[in-house]
């Protein structure tokens, strides 16, 4: 399949359609509003159904199977931020705080990319291992970390390492995360069997939903555009095409197929708009929320929706020859 066809078959899929009818919603001022309760379910079911799934792929995981993938991931939540730091530092000129803000949310991860990514393979058939979703749980809290220290010790500050990483770790994406691969993995696929009526089949559907109600947060952030500045809604492309070959490369050097590898860098192209900034807000309540949500959320997240997902399945199938 050429690149034309991969972006056609992105662009028309039932997510990113979803996620283009929310932002001309908003364009042209309609009155729709998501509940705050429906959000916070959705929120809720998606993160537990990612997280049970691949829980219960991993109780089948041969640990020789697993931990050079894992290793890889780790390496990719210490290297994105720093990369970003550096190129926001020496390019862009930004301060240390708005510059460690940034680079947290680019090394963090975007769980609802993650799902995008997962239905574009779907819809292109090709399998990918099953452990994936452990990934994104050992992707979000090394690279918040990695990105908070870039910043410098916290002697000035409101909070401690302590209770950022407090705050971080008990966030309800990794809680939810983490508490759904744990019950995954206890339970097994015969125990996922029992609630795959509630947490499977609907959850192509609850994506959808989700997507449009992203698409409307999406376009009120674009408003902040004229804020970021040329630089960085440059940065906020660019980059994650960085991260994507760097996620890519290593994915393949791990032994991940080629939908495994495509999903390991669309990971590292993401950059997190839940998990981070609540640990930035608590850790760095100087940075400027305008630059990291706006770039992130505002450019990133549609950028990759619409057209990285088909870049960096390209990366990886180029990379796996």
């Amino acid at each position: 399949m050429n690149p034309a066809d991969l972006l056609r078959l992105n662009l028309l899929s039932p997510v990113v359609l979803a996620f283009a009818l929310g932002l001309l919603l908003t364009l042209l001022k309609s009155d729709l509003k998501f509940p705050d309760d429906l959000y916070a379910g959705l929120t809720i079911y998606l993160l537990l159904a990612i997280g049970l799934k691949g829980g219960a792929e991993l109780a089948e995981t041969p640990l020789a199977d697993f931990w050079k993938p894992a290793l890889a991931t780790v390496a990719v939540g210490v290297l994105t931020p720093l990369l970003s730091f550096l190129v926001l530092r020496r390019l862009g000129r930004f301060d240390p705080i708005n510059a460690a803000a940034l680079a947290a949310h680019y090394g963090s991860v975007s769980v609802v990319t993650f799902m995008a990514a997962q239905a574009f393979l779907q819809a292109l058939q090709v399998p990918a291992e099953s452990f994936l979703a452990t990934l994104v749980v050992l992707l979000e809290i090394p690279a918040i970390l990695v990105g908070l220290l870039l910043a410098g010790p916290p002697k000035d500050r409101a909070h401690s390492w302590a209770e950022v990483l407090r705050e971080v770790a008990t966030g309800r994406g990794v809680v939810l995360l983490l508490g759904g691969l744990l019950i995954g993995l206890l339970a097994g696929k015969h125990g996922l069997d029992r609630v795959a009526p509630f947490f499977v089949a609907p959850f192509q559907g609850a994506v959808m939903l989700f997507l449009l109600e992203m698409g409307m947060v999406a376009a009120r952030r674009l408003r902040d555009l004229k804020k970021v500045g040329h630089f960085l809604v440059a940065f906020a492309v660019v980059i994650p095409l960085v991260h994507g070959l760097l996620g890519a490369a290593l994915g393949t050097a791990a032994g991940l197929s080629l939908g495994g590898t495509m999903i390991l860098a669309t990971l590292a192209a993401s950059a997190s708009y839940i998990a981070a900034p609540a640990a930035v807000r608590m850790a760095l309540p100087q940075a400027n929320p305008s630059y990291y949500l706006t770039a992130s959320l505002g450019i990133t997240f549609p950028f990759n929706l619409t057209v990285g997902i088909p870049i960096y399945y390209a990366l990886a199938r180029w990379l796996h020859g």
